[in-house]
């Protein structure tokens, strides 16, 4: 179980969703912050009754401060649509608060966040659920899992079931909507689209 986190000394005396909006950007628990243009917070509003959680910024996030405005966010967008969520009642996270990234020329290539990194943010992620207070939460893919779990998570075991997790709420496990973007023929994106779908579609349902 992750307990103590880096990022702990940087967060506001007052833990509301602006307050920590406006602190992270001043956060220094890990090193990505040097390379990174900014953090990026959450975005939603407290008391969603849903928040997903997914890896960390990317490129384009990183640019514009705000989460899911890339590729994935608009595939996780189409795909909440279909799944009868409303994305104004939804709380959007990701574990890690900084891009992580290998850079090729002007490009800058996506690296997946580390344990460090991930405990480093833990702080961040945890007044996150305590502030928005959500009915249900969302894991989107092996970092967030990890994060929320406290322990390593094996997607496709735990796949559209909900696990008990550090912050005393269960979590739904399901893949990073990026999972999709990556498969390499369009039967395969539309038959694992629809069981993403499907596994959103638990997390609305909860009671």
């Amino acid at each position: 179980m992750i307990i103590a986190s880096s990022s702990e000394r940087f967060l506001p005396a007052r833990r509301s969703l602006t307050a920590m909006r406006n602190a992270v950007q001043g956060c220094r628990g890990c090193a990505l912050f040097r390379d990174a243009t900014q953090a990026v917070f959450g975005a939603g509003r407290a008391g969603a009754r849903i928040m997903l959680v997914g890896e960390q910024p990317g490129d384009q996030e990183d640019r514009t401060g705000e989460p899911f405005v890339g590729p994935a966010g608009r595939m996780l967008d189409r795909a909440l649509a279909e799944a009868g969520i409303d994305r104004a009642d939804s709380y959007l996270t990701n574990a890690v608060k900084h891009f992580k990234f290998l850079r090729r020329g002007e490009r800058r290539l996506h690296a997946k966040p580390g344990t460090t990194e991930i405990v480093a943010c833990w702080a961040w992620l945890r007044e996150e659920v305590n502030a928005v207070a959500p009915a249900t939460i969302v894991a989107l893919g092996a970092t967030a899992a990890r994060a929320l779990v406290g322990r390593p998570v094996a997607i496709t075991k735990l796949r559209g079931t909900f696990v008990p997790g550090v912050t005393g709420r269960d979590v739904l496990v399901t893949v990073h909507p990026s999972y999709l973007l990556r498969l390499p023929d369009q039967s395969s994106r539309t038959r694992e689209f629809r069981r993403f779908v499907a596994d959103l579609e638990k997390a609305r349902s909860r009671p």
